[in-house]
């Protein structure tokens, strides 16, 4: 990725330009103070002044009032807050007409911003003070007042903190009256300019000590990207363009002065500096790269695409006929969002893409599953077929698309997955086909605030799993089908900074402090919890430095961008993803062959999950010789004694953990000794009882056993109901012995006579 750096000739400002602000994509202001305000359009290369103002005002700070969100109502900005040296700030319209001019600090007017839902106007100054103004330019309220210049100022993502610059410092201050005050130093020299970015919550500042990188003069201006992904620097004689995790892409030396005010175009795809010298320095963001398996895609001009095949090194070039915003390459699909239309090819045919019109035009987001795809842009979320057809628009109360990205939207084949951001511990889930809340509606809430959410990508709809980052840190996993009762969320891992999963079968990996770590079969932790870590693959992860991220995991490649900026490969081992294949179509003696083939405990631990949550058994006694769990085989053997098909299905899941579900299998087949004897094994004492009692059978036999288990440990009784029941009850372990064989021949006549008139009904 660079920057194409357009520079006029001769300068169209006599003086220095302070500020520069985009109305439209392809239309931008300039502010000087030679006191012009010029318009600049970049489909025609004209510029027009559009208001000289008075010689007592020197500009210095612009920021356009913001496009109502969500709504169509203003396809582009109508007025902007300009601050000046005499102290005033003046709102403008878009003809250059000044509305209004408030007197509002003691010296100048350093920088004015509005906040993302245009309702407040916060200023600060030379005099040291932060205010609040109302849309109309009524004062609010003085936020702060300190004894140094305050330099720069950004709104919180929310709109409820205001973050500026006091000398070295950096403060955020809540607008709540007795909030409290975050500060910290920031800088070995004065601070001059920050910037908040809403979609990824990450902060730039920019001072006199020249950082952000080394540089030989003060930086002099910062700005965000839309998208949070990448963000501009600007100093003397440079424009830099940096990845939002610190390292550079690009640094550009064009002859413009020092650059003092950075701004991006509404769609992220170029920036304008407003330059000492009095030039407007314009540059384009080329040469991004997207890969997947054999190809590689690069944006070379705005409207062109080279795509290389690097198995062939067959290119093929696409044209478009608006710029490209933003693109995707995914699932053997190459989906590219222009200013109007979305275009999708296939990798096997990039001849004849498939075009539809855009709504809203300003994509931000472009996520890829096997069978659809999904935009996001100002007016929502949509999902789309790779044949173009509209499939849905998921919503929720309060959605803001605006700062939505990868990490907190997740896609699947039948499900999307949105993090609120009103409430951070929740999901909301959705049925991709309707657009409607997944299940009985219910949203997935956590006990923490939600950093990252990820969909697996492959089996049924009603196995689909989701795993997510927690703010400690901790990585969890649970069930995205939430009927009636409350699904387990259950913990992974710990110290997890990135996580992804495969894109051919469920298999999840993460970088776990300083370990890469590989989740073969995730769901083991609902099959049988104690073999999970049987089922992991792990390796050192320090040579990634700090803080690197897993750009993807494709087959059985997983690429991992360094804290530099260089991509790493890692392979993991093909086996699991075979292994995962064979059980997904049943062929339980091909998995047995693979994993005696191989000879590894992970894969013998992953086929004794998968293999009890697929309920065959015979293929997990096997798994589970092979990997030393004796007891686990032994129960598994006393299980093909069990005399009826429900007595079996309750073990099985008894061993996966799941009491309860068990006990109602039997209750529900009217095995209701079976049951209370469940409860016995386990010394679920109230609940034997219980179920003794409402059924009005083998209250005798719970007192038995209850009775056997106190004198084991020379115990008294001492529940009141135990002691209620046991009243003038004499225990006869014959008469007892007696009723519970009644029992187990009863099972075994009803499983004989069902499978007899199966058998009947199977001749007819």
């Amino acid at each position: 990725m660079r920057l194409k750096i357009s520079l006029l000739k001769e300068p169209k400002h006599q003086e220095l330009v302070s500020c520069v602000g985009w109305t439209t994509a392809e239309e931008l202001y300039s502010c000087s103070d030679d006191h012009q305000i010029v318009k600049w359009n970049l489909l025609t290369s004209d510029t027009s002044q559009i208001v000289k103002l008075p010689d007592d005002i020197y500009p210095i700070d612009l920021h356009w009032f913001p496009k109502s969100l969500g709504t169509k109502k203003q396809t582009q900005a109508e007025s902007f807050v300009l601050t000046s040296s005499d102290g005033k700030f003046h709102l403008i319209s878009k003809l250059g007409r000044v509305e209004k001019s408030v007197e509002a600090h003691c010296g100048a007017v350093l920088a004015g911003r509005w906040n993302y839902e245009g309702t407040a106007l916060v200023t600060v100054g030379e005099d040291g003070q932060i205010k609040i103004w109302s849309k109309t330019g009524m004062l609010r309220s003085m936020l702060a007042q300190q004894g140094t210049p305050v330099y720069s100022v950004a709104w919180g993502p929310d709109s409820e903190k205001v973050l500026y610059t006091a000398g070295k410092q950096l403060i955020i201050k809540p607008l709540q009256p007795n909030a409290k005050v975050l500060q910290w130093k920031a800088h070995d020299g004065i601070i001059l300019k920050v910037d908040w970015n809403s979609v990824n919550d990450l902060i730039l500042s920019a001072g006199e000590d020249c950082k952000y990188k080394p540089h030989e003069h003060p930086i002099t201006s910062v700005a965000w990207a839309p998208d949070g992904e990448i963000f501009a620097v600007g100093s003397f004689n440079t424009l830099r363009l940096c990845d939002k995790t610190g390292w550079s892409y690009a640094l550009e030396k064009p002859n413009t002065g020092s650059i003092f005010n950075i701004a991006w175009s509404i769609d992220g795809t170029q920036i304008a500096g407003a330059c000492g010298n009095g030039h407007v320095v314009f540059a384009h963001v080329v040469e991004q790269r997207w890969e997947w398996k054999n190809f590689q895609v690069t944006l070379t001009k705005r409207r062109t695409m080279q795509v290389r095949n690097v198995l062939n090194d067959a290119v093929d070039l696409l044209e478009f006929r608006d710029r490209v915003i933003k693109a995707s390459l995914n699932c053997a699909h190459l989906v590219v969002s222009t200013s109007l239309q979305c275009y999708v090819f296939s990798t096997k045919n990039w001849n004849t893409p498939l075009i539809f019109d855009l709504k809203e035009g300003t994509v931000s987001l472009i996520l890829q599953a096997e069978r659809h795809f999904l935009l996001v842009d100002g007016g929502g979320i949509y999902l789309y077929s790779y044949e173009g057809r509209f499939i849905s628009s998921p919503k929720f109360p309060g959605m803001r698309t605006d700062i939505l990205n990868a990490q907190t939207v997740s896609l699947s084949n039948d499900t999307v997955a949105i993090k609120d951001k009103a409430d951070e511990k929740i999901i909301f889930l959705f049925d991709a086909a309707t657009g409607k809340p997944l299940g009985d509606g219910q949203l997935l809430s956590h006990k923490n605030e939600i950093l990252e959410i990820a969909l697996d990508q492959k089996g049924l709809t009603n196995d689909r799993k989701i795993a997510f980052i927690d703010k400690n840190r901790d990585l969890y996993i649970t069930s995205v089908k939430r009927f009636g009762k409350e699904e387990q969320i259950i913990k992974l891992g710990t110290m997890v900074h990135t996580l992804a999963w495969c894109d051919t079968c469920n298999i999840l990996c993460g970088l776990q402090d300083t370990r890469f770590t590989v989740w073969y079969y995730p769901n083991t932790v609902y099959v049988d919890r104690d073999i999970l870590p049987k089922t992991l693959y792990e390796r050192d992860a320090s040579e990634y430095s700090k803080n690197p991220h897993i750009v993807s995991f494709v087959g059985n490649q997983v690429t991992i961008r360094r804290a530099d900026g260089s991509l790493v490969q890692i392979s993991i081992s093909p086996y699991p993803a075979i292994l995962h294949e064979y059980v997904s179509s049943s062929k339980w003696e091909d998995a047995v062959r693979l994993c005696r083939f191989v000879k590894e405990q992970t894969m013998w631990a992953c086929l004794a999950a998968m293999a009890v949550a697929s309920r065959d058994m015979t293929t997990a006694e096997i798994a589970y010789a092979a990997i030393g769990e004796i007891d686990k085989v032994q129960y598994i053997n006393s299980m093909k004694e069990l005399p009826s098909k429900e007595s079996k299905m309750a073990h099985i899941l008894m061993f996966s953990g799941n009491i309860q579900e068990a006990e109602m299998v039997l209750l529900q087949a009217g095995l209701v000794y079976q049951a209370i004897q469940i409860n016995i094994n386990l010394y679920n004492w109230e609940r034997a009882l219980e179920l003794a009692v409402k059924y009005k059978t083998h209250v005798d036999t719970v007192l038995a056993y209850r009775q056997k288990f106190l004198e084991t440990f020379g115990k008294q009784e001492t529940n009141k109901r135990y002691l209620q029941y046991a009243e003038g009850l004499q225990v006869d372990w014959e008469k007892i012995k007696a009723k519970i064989e009644m029992e187990i021949t009863k099972e075994r006549e009803r499983s004989s006579s069902s499978q007899s008139s199966k058998n009947l009904g199977l001749k007819q």
